[in-house]
Protein backbone atom coordinates (compact mmCIF):
# COMPACT_ATOMS: atom_id res chain seq x y z
CA UNK A 1 0.00 0.00 0.00
CA UNK A 2 1.03 3.29 -0.80
CA UNK A 3 1.81 5.77 1.65
CA UNK A 4 -0.66 8.16 0.57
CA UNK A 5 -2.96 5.61 0.38
CA UNK A 6 -1.86 4.67 4.08
CA UNK A 7 -2.53 7.97 5.46
CA UNK A 8 -5.90 8.32 3.51
CA UNK A 9 -6.72 5.73 6.14
CA UNK A 10 -5.48 7.04 9.21
CA UNK A 11 -7.20 10.36 8.24
CA UNK A 12 -10.47 7.89 8.23
CA UNK A 13 -9.57 6.73 11.80
CA UNK A 14 -8.81 10.37 13.02
CA UNK A 15 -12.23 11.75 11.68
CA UNK A 16 -13.80 8.70 13.30
CA UNK A 17 -12.52 9.35 16.38
CA UNK A 18 -12.60 12.94 16.48
CA UNK A 19 -16.69 13.17 18.26
CA UNK A 20 -15.41 10.23 20.37
CA UNK A 21 -12.14 11.99 21.93
CA UNK A 22 -14.33 15.73 21.83
CA UNK A 23 -14.49 16.92 25.22
CA UNK A 24 -11.26 14.79 26.60
CA UNK A 25 -7.31 15.68 26.55
CA UNK A 26 -6.69 12.82 24.19
CA UNK A 27 -4.78 12.65 20.83
CA UNK A 28 -4.74 9.42 19.34
CA UNK A 29 -1.59 8.33 17.55
CA UNK A 30 -3.23 5.95 15.21
CA UNK A 31 -0.70 2.77 13.85
CA UNK A 32 -1.55 0.53 10.87
CA UNK A 33 0.55 -2.52 10.76
CA UNK A 34 0.27 -5.72 8.64
CA UNK A 35 -1.48 -8.61 10.99
CA UNK A 36 0.48 -11.50 11.86
CA UNK A 37 -1.63 -13.88 9.99
CA UNK A 38 -2.43 -12.51 6.34
CA UNK A 39 -5.32 -14.25 6.54
CA UNK A 40 -6.87 -11.83 8.60
CA UNK A 41 -6.64 -8.86 6.08
CA UNK A 42 -4.36 -6.37 4.93
CA UNK A 43 -4.34 -3.87 7.77
CA UNK A 44 -4.52 -4.17 11.50
CA UNK A 45 -4.86 -1.66 14.01
CA UNK A 46 -5.33 -1.73 17.84
CA UNK A 47 -7.11 1.83 18.56
CA UNK A 48 -9.50 0.98 19.80
CA UNK A 49 -8.08 -1.41 22.66
CA UNK A 50 -5.58 1.54 23.57
CA UNK A 51 -8.18 4.67 24.11
CA UNK A 52 -10.46 2.15 25.86
CA UNK A 53 -9.40 2.62 29.17
CA UNK A 54 -8.92 6.25 28.92
CA UNK A 55 -12.62 6.64 27.65
CA UNK A 56 -14.35 3.97 30.16
CA UNK A 57 -15.81 2.38 26.89
CA UNK A 58 -16.29 -1.35 25.95
CA UNK A 59 -13.38 -1.66 22.99
CA UNK A 60 -15.27 -3.99 21.07
CA UNK A 61 -18.26 -1.44 20.87
CA UNK A 62 -15.53 1.51 20.34
CA UNK A 63 -14.42 -0.49 17.66
CA UNK A 64 -17.37 -0.74 15.80
CA UNK A 65 -17.82 3.03 15.90
CA UNK A 66 -14.97 3.49 14.41
CA UNK A 67 -15.37 0.45 11.40
CA UNK A 68 -18.49 2.25 11.10
CA UNK A 69 -17.99 5.71 9.71
CA UNK A 70 -14.63 3.92 7.66
CA UNK A 71 -17.06 1.82 5.62
CA UNK A 72 -20.01 4.74 5.32
CA UNK A 73 -16.59 6.95 4.07
CA UNK A 74 -14.89 3.91 2.27
CA UNK A 75 -14.52 4.97 -1.22
CA UNK A 76 -12.65 2.65 -3.72
CA UNK A 77 -10.28 1.81 -0.71
CA UNK A 78 -11.30 -0.58 1.34
CA UNK A 79 -12.70 -3.20 0.69
CA UNK A 80 -13.82 -4.69 4.15
CA UNK A 81 -13.35 -3.57 7.80
CA UNK A 82 -13.95 -6.57 10.53
CA UNK A 83 -13.53 -6.45 14.37
CA UNK A 84 -11.74 -9.08 15.65
CA UNK A 85 -10.85 -10.99 19.13
CA UNK A 86 -11.55 -8.07 21.92
CA UNK A 87 -11.29 -4.93 19.84
CA UNK A 88 -8.51 -5.54 17.02
CA UNK A 89 -9.79 -3.99 13.52
CA UNK A 90 -8.73 -5.79 10.32
CA UNK A 91 -8.87 -4.13 6.67
CA UNK A 92 -9.07 -5.55 3.37
CA UNK A 93 -7.82 -2.78 1.00
CA UNK A 94 -9.49 -2.85 -2.04
CA UNK A 95 -8.04 -4.76 -5.40
CA UNK A 96 -7.94 -0.81 -7.28
CA UNK A 97 -6.39 0.44 -4.68
CA UNK A 98 -3.55 -2.33 -4.79
CA UNK A 99 -3.23 -1.98 -8.04
CA UNK A 100 -2.44 1.80 -8.05
CA UNK A 101 1.37 1.15 -7.50
CA UNK A 102 1.94 0.00 -11.10
CA UNK A 103 0.33 3.12 -12.65
CA UNK A 104 2.19 5.62 -9.98
CA UNK A 105 5.56 3.45 -10.71
CA UNK A 106 5.16 3.91 -14.66
CA UNK A 107 4.75 7.58 -14.05
CA UNK A 108 7.44 8.33 -11.95
CA UNK A 109 9.89 6.04 -13.19
CA UNK A 110 13.56 6.84 -11.90
CA UNK A 111 11.53 9.09 -9.21
CA UNK A 112 10.10 6.62 -7.60
CA UNK A 113 10.23 5.87 -3.93
CA UNK A 114 11.99 9.81 -3.50
CA UNK A 115 11.20 11.61 -1.22
CA UNK A 116 10.95 15.38 -0.13
CA UNK A 117 12.58 15.18 3.56
CA UNK A 118 15.61 16.48 2.85
CA UNK A 119 15.21 19.22 0.80
CA UNK A 120 17.02 22.47 0.99
CA UNK A 121 19.55 20.83 4.27
CA UNK A 122 23.10 19.69 3.34
CA UNK A 123 24.73 17.29 4.96
CA UNK A 124 28.53 15.41 4.37
CA UNK A 125 28.85 11.87 4.51
CA UNK A 126 32.76 11.09 4.84
CA UNK A 127 33.88 7.41 4.29
CA UNK A 128 36.93 5.61 3.44
CA UNK A 129 39.35 7.74 4.50
CA UNK A 130 42.39 6.10 4.27
CA UNK A 131 45.99 6.49 5.02
CA UNK A 132 47.88 7.09 1.93
CA UNK A 133 50.36 4.29 2.86
CA UNK A 134 48.87 1.00 0.96
CA UNK A 135 46.23 0.16 -1.26
CA UNK A 136 42.36 0.20 -0.25
CA UNK A 137 41.88 -3.25 1.84
CA UNK A 138 38.61 -4.79 2.27
CA UNK A 139 37.50 -2.63 5.13
CA UNK A 140 37.56 0.10 3.00
CA UNK A 141 35.72 -1.29 0.41
CA UNK A 142 32.85 -2.53 2.99
CA UNK A 143 33.03 1.53 3.94
CA UNK A 144 32.81 2.64 0.42
CA UNK A 145 29.73 0.48 0.13
CA UNK A 146 27.92 1.58 3.25
CA UNK A 147 28.88 5.56 2.58
CA UNK A 148 28.28 5.67 -1.22
CA UNK A 149 24.87 3.87 -0.50
CA UNK A 150 24.13 5.99 2.54
CA UNK A 151 24.75 8.91 0.53
CA UNK A 152 22.35 7.84 -2.00
CA UNK A 153 19.61 7.34 0.45
CA UNK A 154 20.27 11.01 1.60
CA UNK A 155 19.51 12.20 -1.92
CA UNK A 156 16.79 9.69 -2.36
CA UNK A 157 15.20 11.86 0.44
CA UNK A 158 16.32 15.54 -1.38
CA UNK A 159 19.00 16.34 0.65
CA UNK A 160 22.00 18.05 -1.03
CA UNK A 161 24.99 15.66 0.08
CA UNK A 162 28.75 15.78 0.12
CA UNK A 163 30.82 12.81 -0.28
CA UNK A 164 34.53 13.91 1.28
CA UNK A 165 37.47 11.86 1.84
CA UNK A 166 40.05 12.36 4.25
CA UNK A 167 43.46 11.64 3.97
CA UNK A 168 45.07 11.15 6.96
CA UNK A 169 48.59 12.29 5.17
CA UNK A 170 50.32 13.43 8.56
CA UNK A 171 52.05 11.41 11.47
CA UNK A 172 53.79 8.52 12.41
CA UNK A 173 52.71 6.50 9.52
CA UNK A 174 53.67 8.26 6.73
CA UNK A 175 57.33 8.88 8.15
CA UNK A 176 57.00 4.76 8.46
CA UNK A 177 56.12 5.33 4.45
CA UNK A 178 58.95 7.59 3.69
CA UNK A 179 61.42 5.25 5.46
CA UNK A 180 60.32 1.68 3.54
CA UNK A 181 60.24 3.63 0.33
CA UNK A 182 63.90 4.95 1.20
CA UNK A 183 65.03 1.65 1.84
CA UNK A 184 64.19 0.01 -0.93
CA UNK A 185 65.53 3.18 -3.09
CA UNK A 186 68.75 2.30 -1.40
CA UNK A 187 68.64 -1.80 -2.00
CA UNK A 188 67.11 -3.06 1.02
CA UNK A 189 64.41 -5.52 1.45
CA UNK A 190 62.20 -7.39 3.75
CA UNK A 191 64.11 -9.18 5.84
CA UNK A 192 67.67 -7.77 5.37
CA UNK A 193 69.38 -6.56 8.89
CA UNK A 194 69.06 -2.54 7.15
CA UNK A 195 64.92 -2.94 6.79
CA UNK A 196 63.25 -0.52 9.31
CA UNK A 197 61.06 -2.77 11.80
CA UNK A 198 57.99 -0.65 11.32
CA UNK A 199 58.47 -0.80 7.68
CA UNK A 200 55.87 -1.39 5.19
CA UNK A 201 56.37 -5.15 3.40
CA UNK A 202 54.25 -4.99 -0.07
CA UNK A 203 55.73 -5.36 -3.45
CA UNK A 204 54.17 -1.81 -3.87
CA UNK A 205 56.59 -0.24 -1.61
CA UNK A 206 59.18 -1.40 -4.41
CA UNK A 207 57.67 -0.06 -7.25
CA UNK A 208 57.33 3.04 -5.68
CA UNK A 209 60.98 2.66 -5.37
CA UNK A 210 61.47 2.01 -8.57
CA UNK A 211 59.24 4.86 -9.91
CA UNK A 212 61.43 7.71 -7.61
CA UNK A 213 64.65 6.21 -8.65
CA UNK A 214 63.64 6.97 -12.37
CA UNK A 215 62.03 10.76 -11.17
CA UNK A 216 58.74 9.96 -12.55
CA UNK A 217 55.81 11.92 -11.89
CA UNK A 218 52.33 10.95 -10.41
CA UNK A 219 49.24 13.46 -9.60
CA UNK A 220 45.94 12.40 -7.30
CA UNK A 221 43.05 13.64 -8.62
CA UNK A 222 42.94 16.62 -6.74
CA UNK A 223 46.28 17.66 -6.36
CA UNK A 224 49.21 19.16 -8.34
CA UNK A 225 51.64 16.65 -10.30
CA UNK A 226 54.67 15.61 -7.95
CA UNK A 227 58.25 14.77 -9.75
CA UNK A 228 60.41 12.71 -7.54
CA UNK A 229 63.82 13.80 -7.05
CA UNK A 230 65.69 10.60 -7.74
CA UNK A 231 67.83 10.77 -4.33
CA UNK A 232 67.48 8.11 -2.44
CA UNK A 233 68.87 10.33 0.50
CA UNK A 234 66.12 12.88 0.09
CA UNK A 235 63.63 11.69 2.42
CA UNK A 236 60.78 14.82 2.01
CA UNK A 237 60.72 14.17 -1.82
CA UNK A 238 60.60 10.30 -1.14
CA UNK A 239 57.37 11.70 1.61
CA UNK A 240 55.33 13.44 -1.11
CA UNK A 241 56.59 11.75 -4.17
CA UNK A 242 54.58 8.23 -2.38
CA UNK A 243 52.01 9.44 -0.66
CA UNK A 244 50.64 10.98 -4.06
CA UNK A 245 51.58 8.03 -5.87
CA UNK A 246 49.85 5.98 -3.03
CA UNK A 247 46.85 8.49 -3.09
CA UNK A 248 46.25 7.94 -7.37
CA UNK A 249 46.70 3.88 -6.45
CA UNK A 250 43.53 4.65 -4.26
CA UNK A 251 42.39 7.01 -6.77
CA UNK A 252 42.33 3.85 -9.08
CA UNK A 253 41.13 1.51 -7.03
CA UNK A 254 37.98 3.58 -5.95
CA UNK A 255 37.74 4.01 -9.81
CA UNK A 256 37.30 0.31 -10.15
CA UNK A 257 34.84 0.30 -7.34
CA UNK A 258 32.78 2.69 -9.06
CA UNK A 259 32.88 5.43 -6.19
CA UNK A 260 33.12 8.95 -6.69
CA UNK A 261 34.16 12.06 -3.99
CA UNK A 262 33.03 15.24 -4.05
CA UNK A 263 36.02 16.73 -2.01
CA UNK A 264 39.36 15.43 -0.94
CA UNK A 265 40.55 16.92 2.15
CA UNK A 266 44.10 16.19 3.73
CA UNK A 267 45.24 16.27 7.54
CA UNK A 268 48.74 18.05 6.53
CA UNK A 269 46.43 21.14 5.74
CA UNK A 270 44.94 21.43 8.94
CA UNK A 271 48.32 22.14 10.42
CA UNK A 272 49.60 24.43 7.61
CA UNK A 273 46.40 26.42 7.62
CA UNK A 274 46.61 27.04 11.31
CA UNK A 275 43.48 25.02 12.18
CA UNK A 276 44.74 22.86 14.85
CA UNK A 277 46.55 25.46 16.64
CA UNK A 278 42.99 27.63 16.33
CA UNK A 279 41.14 24.79 17.66
CA UNK A 280 43.44 24.46 20.61
CA UNK A 281 43.33 28.13 21.65
CA UNK A 282 39.45 27.94 21.30
CA UNK A 283 39.46 25.00 23.75
CA UNK A 284 42.09 27.23 26.08
CA UNK A 285 40.29 30.36 25.85
CA UNK A 286 36.90 28.47 26.65
CA UNK A 287 38.51 27.20 29.87
CA UNK A 288 37.95 23.98 29.05
CA UNK A 289 41.71 22.90 29.33
CA UNK A 290 44.09 22.29 31.92
CA UNK A 291 48.36 21.47 32.48
CA UNK A 292 49.23 18.49 34.31
CA UNK A 293 52.62 16.67 34.44
CA UNK A 294 53.55 18.53 31.44
CA UNK A 295 50.99 17.82 29.41
CA UNK A 296 47.61 19.86 28.10
CA UNK A 297 44.62 18.03 28.94
CA UNK A 298 40.90 18.36 27.58
CA UNK A 299 38.17 17.80 30.09
CA UNK A 300 36.00 15.74 28.06
CA UNK A 301 34.74 14.18 31.62
CA UNK A 302 32.11 17.27 31.52
CA UNK A 303 30.57 15.99 27.96
CA UNK A 304 29.74 12.59 29.30
CA UNK A 305 33.74 11.00 28.74
CA UNK A 306 34.99 8.36 31.38
CA UNK A 307 38.03 10.10 32.05
CA UNK A 308 39.92 13.42 31.00
CA UNK A 309 41.61 13.07 27.68
CA UNK A 310 45.33 14.16 26.69
CA UNK A 311 45.34 16.93 23.94
CA UNK A 312 48.73 17.97 23.70
CA UNK A 313 51.74 15.39 25.06
CA UNK A 314 54.93 16.62 27.10
CA UNK A 315 57.08 16.12 23.83
CA UNK A 316 54.61 18.87 22.35
CA UNK A 317 53.22 16.89 20.12
CA UNK A 318 49.26 16.46 19.47
CA UNK A 319 47.38 13.44 20.15
CA UNK A 320 44.95 12.14 17.16
CA UNK A 321 42.20 13.51 17.97
CA UNK A 322 42.82 17.09 18.39
CA UNK A 323 43.32 17.06 14.30
CA UNK A 324 39.90 14.97 14.32
CA UNK A 325 38.51 18.21 16.17
CA UNK A 326 39.96 20.61 14.19
CA UNK A 327 39.07 19.01 11.14
CA UNK A 328 35.26 18.66 12.04
CA UNK A 329 35.14 22.58 13.42
CA UNK A 330 35.76 22.89 9.58
CA UNK A 331 32.79 20.41 8.47
CA UNK A 332 30.70 22.61 10.72
CA UNK A 333 32.18 26.29 9.36
CA UNK A 334 31.62 25.04 5.93
CA UNK A 335 27.80 25.11 6.70
CA UNK A 336 27.07 21.00 7.03
CA UNK A 337 24.96 20.91 9.66
CA UNK A 338 24.32 16.88 9.62
CA UNK A 339 27.16 15.19 9.09
CA UNK A 340 27.67 10.96 8.73
CA UNK A 341 31.06 9.11 9.75
CA UNK A 342 31.51 5.85 8.40
CA UNK A 343 34.35 4.29 9.92
CA UNK A 344 35.53 1.01 11.34
CA UNK A 345 34.38 -0.08 14.71
CA UNK A 346 37.93 0.06 16.37
CA UNK A 347 37.08 4.52 15.77
CA UNK A 348 34.49 3.92 19.16
CA UNK A 349 36.90 5.14 21.50
CA UNK A 350 37.42 8.55 20.00
CA UNK A 351 34.09 9.12 19.32
CA UNK A 352 32.97 10.83 23.09
CA UNK A 353 36.12 12.68 22.91
CA UNK A 354 36.01 13.84 19.29
CA UNK A 355 31.59 15.01 20.08
CA UNK A 356 33.26 16.50 23.75
CA UNK A 357 35.97 18.48 21.80
CA UNK A 358 33.42 20.41 19.48
CA UNK A 359 31.08 20.88 22.48
CA UNK A 360 33.60 22.45 24.20
CA UNK A 361 35.04 24.55 21.47
CA UNK A 362 32.08 27.22 21.99
CA UNK A 363 30.63 27.42 18.01
CA UNK A 364 26.92 26.04 18.82
CA UNK A 365 27.41 22.68 17.78
CA UNK A 366 25.32 20.36 18.89
CA UNK A 367 25.32 17.23 21.43
CA UNK A 368 25.37 14.07 19.25
CA UNK A 369 27.50 15.78 16.00
CA UNK A 370 28.53 13.83 13.55
CA UNK A 371 26.97 11.15 13.73
CA UNK A 372 28.58 7.91 13.18
CA UNK A 373 28.10 4.13 11.07
CA UNK A 374 30.77 1.67 12.26
CA UNK A 375 31.70 -1.38 10.56
CA UNK A 376 33.14 -4.55 11.82
CA UNK A 377 35.78 -6.64 9.92
CA UNK A 378 35.85 -8.34 6.87
CA UNK A 379 36.68 -12.11 6.12
CA UNK A 380 37.53 -13.26 2.75
CA UNK A 381 37.04 -16.78 2.14
CA UNK A 382 38.05 -18.57 -1.34
CA UNK A 383 38.31 -22.40 -2.22
CA UNK A 384 36.76 -23.26 1.47
CA UNK A 385 40.05 -21.23 2.98
CA UNK A 386 40.50 -17.93 4.57
CA UNK A 387 42.50 -15.11 2.28
CA UNK A 388 44.39 -13.27 4.49
CA UNK A 389 47.43 -11.71 2.80
CA UNK A 390 47.87 -10.50 -1.12
CA UNK A 391 51.37 -10.52 -2.22
CA UNK A 392 50.56 -6.89 -3.61
CA UNK A 393 50.00 -5.39 -0.06
CA UNK A 394 51.98 -7.93 1.94
CA UNK A 395 49.67 -8.32 4.90
CA UNK A 396 46.11 -7.85 3.75
CA UNK A 397 43.58 -8.52 1.06
CA UNK A 398 42.76 -5.05 -1.00
CA UNK A 399 39.91 -3.95 -2.73
CA UNK A 400 41.11 -4.49 -6.02
CA UNK A 401 42.00 -8.24 -5.32
CA UNK A 402 38.70 -8.80 -4.25
CA UNK A 403 36.74 -7.17 -7.55
CA UNK A 404 38.90 -8.85 -9.60
CA UNK A 405 38.26 -12.42 -7.72
CA UNK A 406 34.62 -11.88 -8.41
CA UNK A 407 34.47 -10.83 -11.64
CA UNK A 408 35.96 -14.05 -13.18
CA UNK A 409 36.90 -14.31 -16.32
CA UNK A 410 34.06 -12.11 -17.71
CA UNK A 411 34.87 -9.98 -21.02
CA UNK A 412 33.46 -6.93 -22.45
CA UNK A 413 32.29 -6.54 -26.46
CA UNK A 414 36.20 -5.07 -27.00
CA UNK A 415 37.56 -8.52 -25.60
CA UNK A 416 39.14 -7.06 -22.60
CA UNK A 417 38.53 -8.14 -18.91
CA UNK A 418 35.08 -6.64 -17.94
CA UNK A 419 34.90 -6.07 -13.86
CA UNK A 420 31.71 -4.84 -13.87
CA UNK A 421 30.39 -8.15 -12.56
CA UNK A 422 33.03 -8.40 -9.77
CA UNK A 423 32.20 -4.63 -8.64
CA UNK A 424 28.50 -5.77 -8.39
CA UNK A 425 29.46 -8.58 -6.41
CA UNK A 426 31.58 -6.68 -3.42
CA UNK A 427 29.41 -3.58 -3.68
CA UNK A 428 26.21 -5.72 -3.35
CA UNK A 429 27.64 -7.87 -0.73
CA UNK A 430 29.62 -5.18 1.49
CA UNK A 431 26.01 -3.44 2.03
CA UNK A 432 24.10 -6.94 2.64
CA UNK A 433 24.73 -7.39 6.66
CA UNK A 434 24.31 -4.57 9.27
CA UNK A 435 27.42 -2.47 9.31
CA UNK A 436 27.93 -3.31 13.17
CA UNK A 437 27.89 -7.47 12.24
CA UNK A 438 31.18 -8.97 11.09
CA UNK A 439 30.95 -9.98 7.58
CA UNK A 440 32.18 -13.44 5.96
CA UNK A 441 32.76 -12.41 1.80
CA UNK A 442 32.64 -16.03 -0.01
CA UNK A 443 34.30 -15.41 -3.66
CA UNK A 444 32.84 -18.52 -4.60
CA UNK A 445 29.59 -17.65 -3.79
CA UNK A 446 30.47 -14.27 -5.74
CA UNK A 447 31.22 -16.33 -8.36
CA UNK A 448 28.13 -18.51 -8.55
CA UNK A 449 25.67 -18.30 -10.82
CA UNK A 450 22.89 -19.78 -8.92
CA UNK A 451 20.08 -18.82 -6.25
CA UNK A 452 22.07 -18.70 -3.45
CA UNK A 453 24.14 -16.00 -4.58
CA UNK A 454 21.89 -13.17 -3.83
CA UNK A 455 23.38 -10.08 -6.40
CA UNK A 456 22.62 -13.03 -9.04
CA UNK A 457 19.69 -13.68 -8.00
CA UNK A 458 18.50 -9.85 -7.51
CA UNK A 459 20.07 -8.94 -11.23
CA UNK A 460 18.61 -12.43 -12.68
CA UNK A 461 14.78 -11.41 -11.70
CA UNK A 462 15.56 -8.19 -13.83
CA UNK A 463 16.88 -10.10 -17.32
CA UNK A 464 13.79 -12.41 -16.74
CA UNK A 465 11.91 -9.20 -17.08
CA UNK A 466 13.46 -7.97 -20.01
CA UNK A 467 13.73 -11.76 -21.57
CA UNK A 468 9.58 -11.53 -21.44
CA UNK A 469 9.53 -8.03 -22.64
CA UNK A 470 11.39 -9.39 -25.60
CA UNK A 471 9.66 -12.01 -26.10
CA UNK A 472 6.17 -10.31 -26.26
CA UNK A 473 8.09 -7.77 -29.07
CA UNK A 474 5.63 -5.00 -28.45
CA UNK A 475 6.33 -1.25 -27.53
CA UNK A 476 6.39 -0.84 -24.00
CA UNK A 477 5.03 2.87 -24.47
CA UNK A 478 1.45 1.30 -25.54
CA UNK A 479 1.19 -0.14 -21.77
CA UNK A 480 -0.53 2.28 -19.96
CA UNK A 481 -1.77 0.77 -16.90
CA UNK A 482 -5.22 1.63 -17.74
CA UNK A 483 -7.08 -1.62 -16.80
CA UNK A 484 -5.27 -3.05 -14.16
CA UNK A 485 -8.26 -5.18 -13.12
CA UNK A 486 -7.15 -8.54 -14.03
CA UNK A 487 -4.48 -8.58 -11.54
CA UNK A 488 -5.79 -10.32 -8.56
CA UNK A 489 -3.99 -13.80 -7.84
CA UNK A 490 -2.59 -14.49 -5.13
CA UNK A 491 0.95 -14.01 -6.02
CA UNK A 492 -0.06 -11.11 -8.00
CA UNK A 493 -0.76 -9.53 -5.03
CA UNK A 494 2.22 -10.29 -3.01
CA UNK A 495 3.87 -8.58 -5.28
CA UNK A 496 1.86 -5.67 -5.69
CA UNK A 497 2.26 -5.02 -1.98
CA UNK A 498 5.90 -5.55 -2.17
CA UNK A 499 6.08 -2.98 -4.91
CA UNK A 500 4.14 -0.54 -2.65
CA UNK A 501 6.86 -1.14 0.48
CA UNK A 502 9.84 0.55 -1.75
CA UNK A 503 8.99 4.21 -0.81
CA UNK A 504 8.60 3.47 2.73
CA UNK A 505 11.76 1.18 2.88
CA UNK A 506 14.39 3.78 1.55
CA UNK A 507 12.79 6.25 4.56
CA UNK A 508 13.29 3.79 7.08
CA UNK A 509 16.70 2.59 5.62
CA UNK A 510 18.01 6.31 5.90
CA UNK A 511 16.18 6.89 9.75
CA UNK A 512 18.30 3.70 10.67
CA UNK A 513 21.38 4.68 8.79
CA UNK A 514 21.17 1.01 7.18
CA UNK A 515 21.24 1.02 3.84
CA UNK A 516 21.87 -2.88 4.46
CA UNK A 517 17.68 -2.84 4.39
CA UNK A 518 18.30 -1.95 0.50
CA UNK A 519 20.08 -5.36 0.05
CA UNK A 520 17.35 -7.04 1.97
CA UNK A 521 14.19 -5.49 0.28
CA UNK A 522 15.71 -6.78 -3.58
CA UNK A 523 16.56 -10.21 -2.16
CA UNK A 524 12.74 -10.08 -1.06
CA UNK A 525 11.09 -8.25 -4.55
CA UNK A 526 12.96 -10.61 -6.49
CA UNK A 527 11.92 -13.57 -4.77
CA UNK A 528 8.51 -12.43 -5.19
CA UNK A 529 8.76 -12.04 -9.05
CA UNK A 530 10.70 -15.31 -9.06
CA UNK A 531 7.37 -17.09 -7.74
CA UNK A 532 4.99 -14.88 -9.75
CA UNK A 533 7.04 -16.17 -13.24
CA UNK A 534 6.70 -19.28 -11.83
CA UNK A 535 3.14 -19.15 -10.76
CA UNK A 536 1.44 -17.41 -13.54
CA UNK A 537 1.99 -17.13 -17.40
CA UNK A 538 2.16 -13.48 -18.94
CA UNK A 539 2.07 -13.74 -22.75
CA UNK A 540 -1.46 -15.24 -22.40
CA UNK A 541 -4.05 -14.87 -25.26
CA UNK A 542 -6.56 -12.77 -23.46
CA UNK A 543 -5.34 -9.29 -24.13
CA UNK A 544 -6.40 -7.18 -21.30
CA UNK A 545 -4.78 -9.66 -18.82
CA UNK A 546 -1.50 -10.37 -20.82
CA UNK A 547 -1.29 -5.90 -21.00
CA UNK A 548 -1.82 -5.85 -17.38
CA UNK A 549 0.89 -8.54 -16.30
CA UNK A 550 3.42 -6.55 -18.66
CA UNK A 551 2.41 -3.64 -16.69
CA UNK A 552 3.46 -5.31 -13.68
CA UNK A 553 6.75 -6.58 -14.75
CA UNK A 554 7.10 -3.05 -15.82
CA UNK A 555 6.67 -1.49 -12.94
CA UNK A 556 9.02 -4.55 -11.12
CA UNK A 557 11.53 -4.35 -13.54
CA UNK A 558 11.43 -0.39 -12.36
CA UNK A 559 11.99 -0.71 -8.49
CA UNK A 560 14.75 -2.99 -9.55
CA UNK A 561 16.10 -0.59 -11.50
CA UNK A 562 15.92 2.59 -9.10
CA UNK A 563 17.25 0.31 -5.95
CA UNK A 564 20.07 -1.61 -7.48
CA UNK A 565 21.18 1.95 -8.88
CA UNK A 566 20.50 3.18 -5.47
CA UNK A 567 23.62 0.80 -4.13
CA UNK A 568 25.49 1.23 -7.20
CA UNK A 569 25.16 -2.04 -8.77
CA UNK A 570 24.65 -2.61 -12.49
CA UNK A 571 20.57 -4.37 -13.97
CA UNK A 572 21.57 -6.22 -16.95
CA UNK A 573 19.45 -6.85 -19.61
CA UNK A 574 20.97 -10.57 -20.30
CA UNK A 575 22.36 -12.99 -17.43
Amino acid sequence: MLASQKQQIVDLFQAALAPIVAGTELQPNVVLERPRDASHGDIACNIAMQLAKSLKKNPRELAQAIVAHVLANKGDLIDTAEIAGPGFINLRVAATAKQAVVRAILKEGAEFGKGKTGAGKKVMVEFVSANPTGPLHVGHGRQGALGDALSSLLEAQGYDVSREFYYNDAGVQIGNLALSVQARAKGFKPGDAEWPEAAYNGDYIADIAADFLAKKTVSASDGSPVTASGDANDIESIRKFAVTYLRHEQDLDLQAFGVKFDNYYLESSLYTDGKVESAVQALIQAGKTYEQDGALWLRTTEYGDDKDRVMKKSDGTYTYFVPDVAYHVTKWQRGFGKVINVQGSDHHGTIARVRAGLQAVGLGIPQGYPDYVLHKMVTVMKNGEEVKISKRAGSYVTVRDLIEWSAGDAANAAGERDLTRGRDAVRFFLISRKADTEFTFDVDLALSQSDENPVYYVQYAHARICSVLAQWGGDENTIDAGDLSPLTSPREAALLQKLAEYPEMLQKALDELGPHQVAFYLRDLAGELHSYYNAERVLVDDVSTKMARLALLIATRQVLRNGLALIGVSAPARM
